[in-house]
């Protein structure tokens, strides 16, 4: 299972074009808030300090979030193109067990997801501070580090269960596509959480990936809001944290950081199982 992986890992590095585009999300969100959302939120906080570092901050963990999803569905695009090929036909008939073959494929997904979310981080980090931001703290990167692992995990398991579906290239492409285009609503980049309609946002609060971004948003806004909203009354920073999907609730119940964990570990085991079942009632045929 590891020599499939580690297979799978050189075969997505070795194209750039598929290492490119599974980045495309990221590097569309980056622009749009270069270009526009980004002044346009630091002009609606006007007379208050430090709004550049918060705003940057909220991107970034927004970027951490899609990250996770758009690199793990361009490493299944492998899978995809060994079923095209009919490369998998010589795993099949080979000694190896079809439980190792898609564990190689989850494996190489989950490394790669997260080392491009470690760059992401890196790269992130290094544009806060040149745009006069403070670099996070090593406990708080520490933090980052084992979200990253567990989003990664958790947002794997939902793409392959989507992929599990496809047998063709231009499926999977058709769907990558719709997945980077809503990846930026669902976790609240392109429109903040709080300017949706109700129905709307019970939707995205249901969406694991939303969690994800939540609890990002917590860890690496942290610092930035206590020096943006320092003196500033409890109402207000709450109403800023309901609008930016800093913190997500229901019914005047606000959801605990333990609770959208256990929403992400949730989510992995049952869509790994449902994926690997899928995928093994598609080989009987």
């Amino acid at each position: 299972m590891i020599g499939f992986g580690i297979r799978n890992i050189k075969v997505f590095f070795k194209d750039k074009s598929a290492v490119f585009f599974s980045l495309l999300a990221v590097f569309i969100i980056i622009g749009l808030y270069a270009l526009f959302l980004g002044d346009v939120w630091v002009d609606s906080f006007k007379g208050m300090s430090g709004v550049r570092y918060l705003m940057d901050s909220w991107i970034v963990a927004g970027l951490l979030a899609v990250a996770s999803v758009t690199t793990t569905m361009g490493v299944f695009g492998i899978m995809i193109e060994d079923k095209t090929k009919k490369i998998n036909k010589d795993y099949i008939a080979s000694p190896i067990k079809n439980n190792s073959i898609v564990g190689g494929y989850i494996l190489s997904s989950i490394t790669i997801g997260v080392i491009m979310s470690i760059v992401t981080l890196i790269l992130s980090e290094i544009y806060i501070v040149a745009n006069g931001g403070e670099i996070a703290s090593i406990s708080v990167l520490i933090k980052a580090l084992v979200l990253i692992v567990i989003t990664t995990i958790a947002n794997s398991s939902m793409v392959l269960f989507i992929v599990s579906f496809f047998n063709s290239i231009n499926a999977f492409s058709t769907a990558s596509t719709i997945v980077g285009t809503i990846i930026g609503f669902i976790t609240g980049i392109y429109l903040p959480i709080g300017n949706l309609p109700e129905s709307v946002q019970m939707i995205v609060k249901c969406f694991p990936t939303s969690h994800g971004a939540v609890l990002f948003r917590q860890l690496l806004m942290e610092s930035p809001m206590e020096e943006t909203f320092k003196g500033a009354g409890t109402e207000m920073v709450t109403e800023f944290r309901q609008l930016l999907g800093v913190e997500f609730s229901f019914n005047g119940e606000v959801i605990s950081t333990n609770i959208s964990i256990a929403i992400l570990v949730v989510t992995a085991v049952v869509f790994y199982v449902l994926s690997v079942l899928n995928l093994s009632r598609k080989r009987k045929k």
